[in-house]
């Protein structure tokens, strides 16, 4: 059997051989080649993290909403996705790293490290003190790309795309950045680690990702109302291939999303990694078994669709629950979202094209609310109080009072995605309308909006 031994640590070894030293000395020098070794290691894993989260944006959700739409408007859809990794990309480096994860209030960050001032290659330990300051805020910025982008399955084929840009920029300021603060940033309101006053367990972005986006997609649904002949005419999706691939591509890239959420390379990320594959699995199943019982088939539409509910729900307690939990929190999320998208949806007359509410905004409301059942210390490498003892987390490990905790947690995302939602849709409607017209809705978004086809419609 081979060993392979740390460069750093070799070097360090030889260093110790060439010369009289004290056992002092060498300690030291052997403790700066492990860290050396752990900074490396755990930094490569982040950096392959933050590959894989922009991999879920940029062809994963691309894909996955561009196949679900008609031909006339997969592009405009896609569209919504890439250009989320410019804008989203421009503000995160202006001033929404700094609005989210500097010290402010306890509702937002301040300007510290706005235009990235003081981001470097250190690392900034109330974060992660194994990699570089930059990583993490590159790690972070991949969160705030994806979001948003959410949001666009509810919007799709009628929103005009200088709305989209404008509204989407406003939510970022109002919405994302103080949520993110509040649940992640040092000082903030739900911070469970960082001094937050309600501590909320969120490992991966349930309450800043999902629901904030859900229910924001619910609300601009209702406020730009449904689609021309929505419940009148078939508008099935055109490539059902497209979205088969887009929804791998999204649980491959989820488990940079929950597992780089440990923030290092050590056991918690195994931990969230196998979580979140359980978590898909069994969704997958939930949903498919609840569709083949009503309908009589299970269908590819609905297999990828719960893998998504399972990999939503699963994201607030990857890092905090044990594998078979996060079997059952997978089923439970996969028949609750089916029956929100296939049964709820049709009865209240909601056009949420893409179901971003239902697989989202429920998904991640469910997930929340479970974490604060199955959570476990054992899971976070032994988190303790202050006075050394070991800290509860979940209701199965003794603290009945995390389930009102991530109740909070929940209705504070549900409040500010509702109303901060509803406020940026007014502004953007009231500064460049929203809806597109019926002519450009009956041509499609693509040639209307960007004088392009992704298919032609003639041919």
């Amino acid at each position: 059997m081979k060993f392979l031994i740390p460069m750093s640590l070799f070097t360090a070894g030889l260093a110790m051989a060439d010369g009289p030293a004290s056992v002092d000395e060498k300690i030291a020098a052997l403790d700066s080649a492990v860290k050396s070794a752990q900074m490396s290691g755990d930094n490569a894993w982040m950096l392959v993290s933050c590959a894989l989260v922009l991999l879920m944006t940029g062809p994963g959700l691309a894909l996955f909403y561009g196949g679900l739409v008609r031909k006339k408007n997969v592009l405009g859809t896609m569209m919504h996705s890439f250009i989320l990794m410019v804008l989203a990309t421009v503000l995160w480096a202006v001033v929404g790293y700094s609005l989210a994860f500097s010290e402010g209030s306890s509702v937002v960050g301040g300007l510290k490290y706005a235009f990235l001032n003081g981001v470097g290659t250190d690392p900034n330990a109330d974060y992660a003190a194994t990699i570089p300051h930059q990583t993490f805020m590159m790690f972070q910025l991949m969160f705030a790309i994806i979001t948003p982008a959410l949001i666009a399955g509810a919007y799709a084929e009628r929103i005009k795309f200088s709305a989209m840009l404008l509204y989407t920029t406003l939510w970022m300021l109002i919405v994302y950045y103080p949520m993110a603060h509040m649940v992640w940033g040092k000082g903030g309101l739900l911070n469970a680690f960082l001094g937050g006053k309600i501590p909320c367990f969120d490992f991966a972005g349930g309450t800043v990702v999902h629901i904030t986006s859900g229910v924001s997609a619910l609300v601009a649904a209702l406020y730009l109302k449904p689609r021309s002949g929505y419940l009148q005419e078939p508008m099935r999706p055109h490539n059902l291939v497209i979205s088969f691939i887009g929804a791998c591509l999204l649980w491959v890239g989820w488990f940079g999303f929950n597992a780089g959420s440990a923030l290092g390379a050590g056991g918690l990320a195994t931990s969230a990694f196998v979580a979140t594959h359980f978590a898909a699995a069994t969704a997958a199943a939930g949903w498919m078994l609840a569709e083949w019982l009503k309908s009589g088939k299970p269908s590819v539409l609905g297999g990828i669709s719960g893998a998504v509910a399972g990999l939503v729900a699963i994201t607030p307690g990857s890092g905090f629950v044990q594998p078979m939990p996060a079997l059952l929190i997978g089923f439970v999320a996969g028949v609750v979202c089916y029956f929100m998208v296939a049964i709820v949806k049709m009865k209240l007359g909601y056009d949420d094209s893409l179901d971003a509410f239902g697989v989202h905004g429920v998904g991640g409301t469910l997930g929340a609310l479970l974490t604060g059942v199955f959570a476990t210390n054992l899971i976070n490498n032994g988190l303790k109080d202050p006075s050394g003892k070991p800290l509860p987390l979940g209701l199965v490990d003794g603290n009945a009072a995390q389930i009102a905790n991530q109740a909070i947690g929940v209705g504070i995302a549900i409040v500010l995605g509702a109303v901060g939602s509803f406020v940026c849709l007014k502004i953007a409607d009231l500064v460049c309308g929203l809806r597109a017209s019926a002519e450009h809705e009956t041509e499609g978004l693509d040639l209307s909006m960007h004088g392009e086809e992704g298919y032609n419609l003639e041919a």
